[in-house]
Order: C-alpha cells, then structure tokens, then sequence
C-alpha cells in the first residue's frame, strides 16, 4: 500500500497545538493552533512577516519547534525531522525552488523515486516501472520534452514544475507548497494550477501560501489567516475574508 494509500482515519490531515517559534524577541509563531481537513486545498494567507513560511518550515522539519505538538494523520510529533516527513505522509516545495541543478530533469525524479542508498538506487532505476513512473510524472508536468536538460539550464516555471514532480513522486497523503504561483506567467500558472487540482482530486491533501487572493478564492476549500504569528481567522474561504478583522489586517480595505 502506498502512503497515499495509508491514512489513519484521523478527523484531520494536519494539526497543530500550541507550535511556537521565536527568534531572539521575534514570536514568528505564538502558539499556533491550526486544523487542515483531510479533503480539499486549504490555504495560509496573511500580512508579509505573519509567519506563513516559518509554519510551514516547522511543520516540514525544516526549523525545529520551541513548543507545541505538530500532528499528522492522528500522531502527535513533539519533534519534526525532515528527512522522516515523508514517512509521516508530507512533503513540501519551496519558495526558492530547490533542485540538484548539475542532474538533468529525468534523474532529479529518478533519485526521488529510488532507494537513497547507493546500490538500491541504481538497481532501480534498471527496473521497467520506475522509468515507466519517471515519465507518467514528467508527462503530468508538463516537462518530458524537457527530461534529458540539466536542471540548471531550467526556466524559473519549469524548475517550479520539476520540483513539483520530485514532490509527486513521494506519493505521500498531505503536500505543503509555499508560494506556488510566485513569478509565474499565466500560462505556467494555470499549469500548476491544473496539477493542484489533479491531486486534490485524487484524494491528496493540499496546503498552499499564497498572496494571490483571486487564486486562494478560486482554489481553497478552507482558509487559515496569520497575523504576527498568530491565528486570526480560520474556515471556509468567503466567510473568512469577509470579516472584518481579516479585511483590516490583511486586505487593507
């Protein structure tokens, strides 16, 4: 069974209780209680500086937690490390677009879709269905005519698409993507935007930031608003911005 597959039937993908981040006198994260339903796409939005990113940060493993309980699929982690994320169901993209730039596009997925150990890996990657995957995932990228490029040579739309296909490849229940639509001109947009919609479709959770709030309307199913670190709103998308502490705080009218 896949992980996708392996859900705990727990009321929610992802919660939080009371996670807090602090950098010196900086409260980024202040006790932050979230809920994300297992269906649908759930957005995080706010004010630059209210603490989006860190959230995300902290629920991949990527910063450590100064207090508070992150929970996946209905287990409580006192602690997140990265490397184990996705063997609680999650993984993330990036902001700034993270790839292994000297690899060519085909074996950035290859090495997302392999062993990690050395002799494993390349043992796989002579079997029919890892390439036969390899290429499902490029096709449904967009990037297959793309696949033999070094990652490096990559326009900034279609290192957004690969790293989204190396995320795809893990085939985890829950993915946190943290400004996805940034720097895209519309036609790659709507690209990433089908491709959300394709595995929200297929039952994955998603998590999206976004300061686009046409995108967060058109896409959320639920929306969770930051401000200073903590949470000012959460529920369903029009409900929510139409508050008027939301307005105040982050839509400026």
């Amino acid at each position: 069974m896949s992980t996708a597959q392996a859900t705990s039937g727990a009321a929610y993908a992802l919660e939080t209780e009371a996670i807090s981040k602090h950098f010196g006198a900086v409260r980024a994260v202040n006790r932050l209680s979230i809920s994300v339903p297992r269906q649908g796409m759930t957005s995080i939005v706010g004010p630059n500086g209210s603490g989006k990113s860190t959230l995300v940060n902290l629920l991949s493993g990527v910063l450590p937690l100064d207090g508070g309980t992150v929970i996946i699929d209905g287990v409580g982690l006192k602690v997140v490390h990265a490397y184990e994320t996705p063997d609680h169901g999650i993984t993330r993209t990036f902001q700034e677009v993270r790839l292994f730039d000297q690899m060519s596009v085909w074996d950035n997925i290859m090495v997302a879709l392999t062993d990690r150990r050395l002799f494993p890996a390349l043992l796989e990657r002579a079997q029919p269905r890892y390439r036969e995957q390899a290429q499902r995932l490029l096709e449904n990228v967009g990037m297959w005519e793309k696949r033999r490029d070094l990652a490096s040579n990559l326009s900034y739309g279609q290192r957004k698409l690969l790293e989204i296909g190396r995320a795809m490849a893990l085939d985890v229940n829950t993915y946190l993507f943290d400004e996805p639509f940034a720097g895209l001109f519309p036609q790659m947009l709507e690209r990433v935007k089908g491709i959300m919609k394709e595995m929200r479709d297929q039952g994955r959770t998603i998590i999206f930031i976004s300061h686009n709030m046409d995108i967060v309307r058109e896409l959320s199913d639920h929306i969770i608003v930051l401000d200073s670190g903590s949470l000012l709103a959460e529920g369903e998308v029009e409900e929510v911005l139409s508050r008027a502490e939301v307005i105040a705080a982050y839509l400026g009218d």
